[in-house]
This record gives structure tokens, sequence and C-alpha cells, in this order.
């Protein structure tokens, strides 16, 4: 019956709201902040009335005649005032959000009004024996006013917060935290125009605060065991934090959420405002749903950005593959750090289009040079080195994806080997100061062709350097750096399963058991450029990765990110291991170890080197072996070269076996 009285009484007052909104005072109310000298008029028709009705109920000091008349006496008091008000400006701040700030101005205001008015009138006093203004009256005056002016700024907020709530489709929301800034947040939300989301709780990690209310706002405390009941109790599906609290949401404490199906949203780091702009930030705008990348599990990684910038700024910059993930966000980083001139290598026409259209928008002042190329045409690449003359180059260039690289191993060796061959030796020719190599955790201990192709360019460009400064002439560095997958990258897993979610799945996993390591694009980014800075030459360089992810954990949190449950709204289907594919990936093989470096999230991996003659009789074989189109012999001499290369899945595992057998005849003989 209660509850049923309850819902009567709103809907009672919500009838009535909505006749008032109609109104034009509250659709003025309701639209756009009081205007400033509105509030300075009220006020000091507020002291006005507030000093007539105390010199008329009080009496008047000593003295007759006009100046000491009870309307003068309250004119000069609102004079005062008035003075005060001007220079604290405290009729300046939006009256219907700051409360705090009322308060305080407000007291500034009465006391410094009430201090330069006993002040006065004692020195008054001391001068002509005659005391104008009764020191008691002063101190009546400004409690009054103070309180008046107080309950009008009060009455207006009510007004306002009663208006707001007609027709509102505020999502309601829980707010992570009972901390000052969690209570900010949802006063600042709960206070704002035309605002996206209501608080209706804080939701506190510690039992100090829980059970209490601030501000109206309930703190509960939270619970894992009850956490599902706890949404349910304020009809909120919602849980809204801060970005600084994003390590508490990886791991499992995120699960928590995810498996009783709450949605995270997330408030991004805003700049601080001026309270006396008449502009407010609406930090609704700033409320986005958590991503993925938000999960990872680890800090992000930072760069030495001074030291790039040093090396980087007015220089003739090369980057292949510009139109690729990792190749444009190269290009955009470079741009950043100052380079005079950027050339762009891809052949891929309609992106590299794209991405002068962004170039000439984001950095109109930085020379950006389109050249249509493949790197496996050694006479075109010539053309781009003798036009530009750049002073880095940075190849990112090659393919990338497993099991089309598995049927297509001529065309892995033919671009990712020699593309990086045409490009090394022009680097040297054309006197390139360094050249960084982008490679892949693929490349360690290979299970196929792509890893193995990628191990093979390692290899040569390391064995140049190497041959080079043996025979004194070093010209070129040539620097490899080696990382895992990034989130986001063409052809990855997270726009697969973000497309195959929109599409209602079901989300195809190869393996329940399958592990990756991940970074973000920038990230990856960032540790090449300062890796390519620090290194000397012939340096493969491994990056911190973290922990590795299980990719059927990675499905089931962006399905539980769309708000879908899994198995009920979105099914996940292991399809097997596809061909060269393998359970996990290595940044080092077992024979390899580590350096450290003066950069905490980059290593120095020590490898095994390879001689420079003996690298330039295996790529003969390998030529010879494309010209003819023997591709047996191609993947023959590619496990020759990287004995490490052992296939899975595929139908090069036969060759594996062929050449086990051999070497049993060879001992055998």
């Amino acid at each position: 019956m209660r509850c049923c009285h309850t819902m009567q009484q709103k809907h009672m007052r919500t009838k009535i709201l909505t006749q008032l909104s109609h109104s034009p005072l509250v659709k003025i109310l309701q639209s756009a902040p009081v205007p400033r000298w509105m509030v300075l008029v009220a006020d000091m028709m507020i002291v006005v009335l507030c000093a007539f009705l105390t010199f008329f109920f009080n009496g008047c000091t000593q003295g007759e005649g006009f100046m000491f008349a009870i309307p003068v006496k309250a004119s000069i008091i609102a004079s005062v005032y008035l003075a005060m008000d001007l220079w604290l400006k405290s009729y300046q701040y939006i009256i219907r959000l700051s409360i705090i700030e009322d308060v305080y101005r407000l007291t500034l205001l009465v006391l410094a009004s009430s201090v330069f008015s006993v002040t006065s009138t004692i020195v008054l006093e001391s001068v002509t024996g005659i005391r104008y203004f009764s020191i008691w009256n002063i101190f009546i005056i400004g409690m009054f006013s103070f309180s008046i002016m107080m309950c009008m700024r009060l009455l207006i907020k009510y007004i306002y917060t009663l208006i707001t709530d007609v027709g509102n489709t505020r999502k309601p929301v829980i707010v992570l935290g009972s901390a000052i800034n969690s209570f900010v947040l949802a006063n600042a939300l709960k206070n704002e125009v035309e605002g996206r989301f209501d608080p209706v709780a804080l939701l506190s990690l510690s039992d100090k605060n829980a059970g209490t209310t601030i501000n109206g706002i309930p703190i509960i405390l939270y619970s894992q065991d009850s956490i599902k009941e706890i949404f349910d109790k304020f009809h909120c599906d919602t849980l809204l934090f801060l970005s600084t609290q994003i390590d508490l949401m990886r791991g499992e404490f995120a699960d928590v959420f995810f498996n009783n199906h709450i949605k995270l949203l997330m408030l991004n780091q805003v700049e601080e405002f001026d309270a006396n702009d008449n502009s407010m930030p609406n930090l609704s705008t700033h409320v986005r749903n958590i991503r993925i990348e938000d999960l990872l599990g680890r800090d992000p990684i930072l760069n030495d950005n001074p030291h790039i910038n040093r090396l980087i700024r007015n220089q003739v910059v090369m980057i292949t593959g510009a139109a690729g993930s990792i190749g444009s966000e190269i290009v955009r980083q470079v741009a950043q750090f100052g380079a005079k001139e950027i050339v762009l290598v891809d052949q891929a026409e309609t992106p590299m289009h794209y991405m002068q259209l962004e170039m000439e928008e984001r950095f109109p002042d930085t020379a950006i040079h389109l050249f249509i190329g493949n790197i496996t045409n050694r006479q075109r690449m010539d053309e781009a080195f003798s036009l530009y003359h750049p002073k880095y180059v940075f190849h990112a260039a090659a393919y990338k994806h497993v099991p089309m690289m598995e049927h297509n191993p001529s065309e892995a060796i033919f671009t990712n080997v020699f593309g990086t061959k045409n490009l090394a030796d022009l680097s040297v020719a054309h006197g390139v100061e360094k050249f960084v190599m982008i490679s892949t955790d693929k490349a360690v201990n290979p299970t196929n062709i792509m890893g193995a192709s990628k191990r093979i360019a390692e290899i040569y460009v390391q064995s140049l350097f190497f041959h080079l400064q043996k025979n004194n002439k070093v010209a070129t560095r040539f620097i490899t750096t080696r990382f895992g997958n990034v989130l986001g990258s063409n052809g990855s897993v997270i726009p697969r399963f973000s497309k195959q979610i929109e599409e209602g799945g079901p989300v195809t996993v190869t393996h329940r058991d399958i592990i990756r390591y991940f970074m973000t694009i920038p990230e990856a980014c960032s540790l090449v450029l300062e890796a390519g800075c620090m290194g000397d030459g012939g340096e493969i360089y491994i990056f911190d990765m973290g922990k590795p992810i299980r990719i059927y954990d990675l499905a089931c949190r962006m399905i539980s990110l769309a708000g879908l449950r899994v198995g009920e709204d979105i099914r996940i289907i292991e399809t097997g291991l596809r061909p060269g594919e393998k359970l996990y990936e290595e940044l080092l093989n077992d024979k390899e170890t580590t350096m450290a470096t003066l950069h905490k999230k980059i290593m120095i991996a020590k490898v095994r080197t390879y001689s420079y003659s003996d690298v330039i009789s295996h790529l003969d074989t390998l030529f010879h072996s494309l010209n003819t189109g023997n591709i047996h012999n191609l993947v023959s001499e590619m496990k020759l070269i990287v004995p490490e290369f052992k296939s899975q899945n595929s139908e090069w595992e036969s060759i594996d076996k062929e050449l086990k057998k051999e070497k049993a005849e060879q001992l055998w003989y």
C-alpha cells in the first residue's frame, strides 16, 4: 500500500510539473543559466529589504535629518554590499549548479561587507562622536541577508531539479568509489544541464562510508555475492567509473560485473574548467563504453619522447607499408615529432589516398610524399631513395596473415625476404643512417611460413650489418624490433570478433586454450621509434608485452562489453587450429637470452648470428626455387636456414620428416 501511495504521489507531481514546464519562466530556467545581472539585482534587493526591516524594528541610532533616514541608511548598506559583490564576483556562479561555492562566496561577501561597515562606523564615531550604524544592526543585516540569499539559491536549485525531472530520459548509473573524486563526479552528473546520466548510488569498496548518504546519494558497500541485488535495488544495469580507476577493472574485478550483465562506462580524464566560464563542460560527453584495449591487464608503455624528438625533428623519414595499421601509426607519430619530410611507400592505392587526406588535415606543415610501389620492385624502390634521400627508414611492409601465407609460400618469401633485402641494400647504397625493421614474435621458433620468412629477413639485415662492420664499411645501422599482436590492426582478432558480435554470432575461436601477446598500435609504434633511436646496429629488440591473453577469454569479454550473454545471446565455437598456427607465441627461442636497456620495457635479444656469405648462399638457393616454381625446394631451404622452423598443422610437415630422415642417414654414414 505504501509503495502504491508513493507511486501515486510521484505520478501527481509529474503531472503538475508537466503543466508547469510549458510556462516561459520554467523554459528559461531549464534551458540556460539564470542571468548574472538578475542574481546581482536579487541579492541587492534582499540586502535593502533586510537593512530596512532591521533599522525599522530595532530603531535608528543618534542623529536627525535626511542622512539618518531609514531608506538612506539601508541604501548605504546596500552600496557596501554591491561594491563587495562586484569585487568578489559572488553573483557570477551558476547558482543552480554550484553549492559549496555558493556558501563560500556568500560567506566572504557578508563578512567583507560587515567588516567594512563596522570599521567605517568605528572610524566615523571616533571623528564625529556619532555612531552612524549600530554594530548589532550590521550583524543582524549580515545574518539575515546571508540566510535569504542562500535560501533563494537553494530554491532555484530545487525548482530546477524538479523541472528537469519532467520527461527525464537520463540513464541511472552507479558510480564506483566513495572518495571525493567519485562524489564530485556523481554530483556533477546529477546537476548537469541536459545530462545523460542519473547517479543513483556510490559503490564503495570499503565499509568506511557505507550505509551513509551524501548530498542525497546513498553509499552502498560492494559485495561480490550480492552485486546483482544491489543493482536491481536501484533499477540500474550500469557502473560508471573514472579512468584513474581502470587498474581496478583489470582481471577478475571486471568479470564480476560482466557475469552479472552489468555494463561498464568510463569517464575519460578531462581538463579542469574555470567556474567563471559561462560554457560549463558537459561531462556526459566524456563518458564512453569501456573498450577491450582498456582491459589489457597492464600499465601503458611510456617512451622517452624527447629523445625521439631530437632525432626525428627536421629529418626525412621513409616508411614502407605506410597505409597499414602499424605503418600508418608510425607516420602519424613521426609527423608529431616534427619530421621535415615523410615518404609513404605502399602499393595500396585507396588506403594511401585516405592517408594523404588525413595527413593534409592534421599536419599541413609537414611535407608528405606518396610513393606507390611494391618493395619487391628494386628499380622502383631505387627511384624513391634517389628522389627523397631518406635519413631513416622504418620498414613495416610485409605479408602477415599466417594461414594465407601457408598456402602461398613463394609470395611470403618474395615480399618478406627479398623485398626486405631490396630495401636494406638500397639503404646502404644511398647512405641511410638507420634502417628499422618491424618483425614479429612468430619469427621465434616458427611453425609457419610467415614466421619463418620474417626470421630469414631478420637474419639477413643483421648479417649485413655485421658484414659491413667487419669490413669497416658501416654507414647504415640495421635494427630489428620484435613484438606480438596489436589490438585493432587490419585483419586482427578484435575487428573480426566485433563483426561477428554485430551479426549476432557465433564468435569463432580456433582453440579454447590458444593464447597471444597483445599491445595497442600506438604503444607498439612508440616502442619501435624508441628502439630505432637507441639502436647502434645489429640489435634485435623485444618489447615487454605483459602477460599473454587467452583468446577465448577475450571473446567472452567482448561479448559482455556489448551487453550480451555468452552462450545465450552469442555462442562461442571452436573451429580448430589453422595451418601453421600454434597455441602460444614466444618472443625468444630456448637458446636466446636478453640484455636490459635504459628503457625498462625494451630488451635486446641475444640471438644466434649468421655468416653473411652463408646467408647469401641460402638466399641464392631460395631465389632459384622461386624462379623455377619449385615450392617444395623453397620450403626445404627455409627450414635449412632456420633449423628451428617446424611446421604445425600444415602440409609442409612432410618436409620436416624428410629432413629428419636425411639427417639420420647422414649420421649413419
